[in-house]
């Protein structure tokens, strides 16, 4: 299937996908963390950052950019087609693991992508996993406000968008009393239906 999205330098992308018929996609510590590896390996490998993501048990959320000429669509690809191999292997899983290909969409304004960037940080919430953010350790959040250092981070971008890491825990806290979102990222988010 070929992908009308035009992935290009400076751009910034909604990067995300689930397990078929919704099912756990890692099952245990080191599933999260090899994909964690995986993707700082590749995002350093392909000139990408991952500005926010968050690993769940059965779907994922990247918001990934494109720093360089290779697509920023390779940090998925690579990502979990390296991961699918190690997955079956494991588990003696055959079939398919995701719904299908990941999905992306090109993400503009500053606006759209900050809170974008909180939504990805609550999902662990919004799931019902856990009761507060913090206590989820398969995301970068950690790293945005200081209290992890990783590769799966980019401090220049927090302080451009958000005046630092206070600022950001500030305003995702406010998201999480509110659960409000603008209309148009608010749409967006309920066809993804996770």
């Amino acid at each position: 299937m070929r992908r009308k999205i035009r992935f290009h330098p400076g751009g910034y992308y909604h990067i995300y996908n689930r397990g078929a018929n919704r099912q756990s996609i890692f099952r245990e510590r080191a599933n999260y963390e090899f994909v964690q590896r995986k993707m700082a390996e590749i995002s350093k490998r392909y000139q990408l950052s991952a500005i926010a993501y968050c690993l769940l048990p059965n779907h994922y959320h990247f918001l990934a950019r494109q720093n360089g000429e290779a697509p920023a669509r390779l940090l998925a690809q690579y990502v979990f087609n390296a991961y699918t191999k190690a997955y079956n292997k494991r588990y003696g899983h055959s079939g398919t693991l995701f719904e299908g290909s990941y999905r992306a969409i090109e993400v503009y304004t500053p606006v759209y992508i900050q809170n974008l960037v909180r939504y990805i940080h609550a999902n662990p919430v919004l799931h019902g996993l856990v009761d507060d953010p913090f206590e989820w350790p398969y995301s970068n959040l950690h790293e945005w406000v200081g209290e992890r250092q990783s590769d799966l981070y980019d401090p220049d971008f927090v302080k451009e968008h958000f005046d630092g890491p206070e600022a950001y825990r500030r305003y995702l806290l406010e998201y999480m009393n509110t659960r409000e979102l603008p209309k148009p990222l608010a749409s967006y988010l309920k066809l993804i239906d996770f």
